[in-house]
C-alpha cells in the first residue's frame, strides 16, 4: 500500500465520495493506493486534500514524508 492508500485507511475516507466530489475515478484512487510505481499529480493530491477535508500541505507531507535532500 502507499503513503496515501495508508493515510486514506487511517483517516477512514471513504474513496467513492472522493472519486465524485474529485472526479478521480475509482480505479485510479486505487491505483494511487496500492500500487508504489503510480505517480500521484499535484492537482489529484490537491484535489483529494479538499473532498477529505484537510490541509493539502498537510496531505503533502504525509504522502512524500520519506523524501529527503542528497547530502552536498
Amino acid at each position: 500500500m502507499t503513503s496515501l492508500g495508508l493515510y486514506l485507511t487511517k483517516k477512514s475516507v471513504n474513496r467513492a465520495m472522493v472519486s465524485r466530489r474529485t472526479g478521480i475515478s475509482q480505479a485510479r484512487l486505487s491505483q494511487l493506493s496500492s500500487n508504489e510505481s503510480t505517480k500521484l499529480r499535484a492537482d489529484e493530491l490537491y484535489l483529494i486534500a479538499l473532498a477529505i477535508d484537510v490541509d493539502p500541505g498537510e496531505l503533502l507531507k504525509e504522502v512524500y514524508k520519506d523524501l529527503k535532500l542528497l547530502k552536498e
